[in-house]
């Protein structure tokens, strides 16, 4: 915890992440911003060659969606719900004398058709299914969102307000996996070229509950979650930067997705977290950008 809070004070103190009173809700500085914008042209140089498709969702997504994909039964205290006032100028009085008197105003909120996205890849499914059949060679999506976890912390690499990049596979068990191991190797040479030391671990999703428990075993004795992990304010508990997910045919089956010729599709991804990458270049490399290893800034800025 030291570590992570003297990280978060420097950066704090540098002006590169900016302090909004909330832990894991944290301005960002123009510095700051133009790494995570050098490193995305770096994941365009590596992957832009593969024909993906580009989309980009709000951070906010369908409610009905959200439902469907499943995702209170494993992660609820992840998730976050955008609420709105929705009452008479009688409860609008209300809602002022509660908030003048230091009471709980937000009680008489109830919750929009919006959740908050937990993940970039949410919106995706629904929006392909309803296109109808993929076509043979399956397909590729290009995706990036501001997503939210509610998970509070002093660790300046666990936000609760951050930014995913993502590339998404639909396709034959084979053609996904393939993409999954190959974006797996192309990690480890990307944070190679901008100076950092990486290792690829087996992983699970932080399920809820003790059946959370079994889904997680479940996960890793399948070999279906790998991060990359570097470390930022620990070397002994190094930090997921990257992960590398095989959902079988889980999101084809509850989307109805399908291939051309009617079997479902298998599904993979490959995420960034880029706000952590940035992290970890700062923390590897120094704070002020102008200072780093020649090798990197050739990396980031050509």
């Amino acid at each position: 915890m030291d570590m992570q809070t003297s990280f978060l004070d420097r950066l704090f103190e540098s002006g590169l992440l900016i302090d909004t009173g909330i832990d894991g809700l944290y301005g960002r500085s123009g510095q700051f911003e133009e790494v995570i914008a050098a490193f995305e042209r770096l994941i365009d140089k590596v992957g832009g060659g593969d024909g993906a498709e580009a989309m980009r969702f709000p951070p906010g997504m369908n409610r009905a969606f959200f439902e469907k994909s499943g995702y209170m039964k494993s992660f609820p205290q992840l998730a976050g719900t955008v609420h709105s006032f929705c009452g008479s100028e009688l409860d609008h009085v209300s809602l002022l004398q509660c908030m003048e008197v230091g009471e709980d105003w937000t009680k008489g909120q109830e919750a929009t058709d919006i959740v908050l996205t937990p993940a970039a890849c949410y919106p995706l499914y629904p929006t392909v299914a309803k296109r109808g059949n993929l076509p043979k060679t399956g397909g590729l999506f290009d995706l990036q969102s501001y997503c939210f976890r509610h998970e509070p912390s002093k660790d300046p690499a666990r936000q609760q307000l951050f930014r995913m990049r993502e590339y998404v596979c639909m396709g034959t068990e084979e053609h996904v996996t393939d993409f999954r191991q190959r974006w797996m190797e192309r990690g480890v040479e990307m944070m190679k070229a901008v100076g950092l030391e990486v290792t690829i671990d087996i992983a699970n999703d932080p399920f809820f509950g003790r059946a959370g428990k079994m889904l997680a075993n479940n996960q890793r004795d399948q070999n279906l979650k790998f991060e990359l992990l570097i470390p930022i304010t620990s070397s002994a508990n190094p930090t997921a930067c990257m992960s590398f997910n095989y959902h079988q045919d889980a999101f084809g089956t509850k989307w109805g997705l399908n291939l051309e010729d009617g079997s479902v599709a298998h599904t993979a991804c490959v995420g960034f977290g880029l706000e952590r990458i940035a992290l970890a270049l700062l923390h590897n490399h120094g704070l002020d950008t102008v200072d780093w290893p020649e090798s990197v800034r050739k990396a980031l800025w050509g």
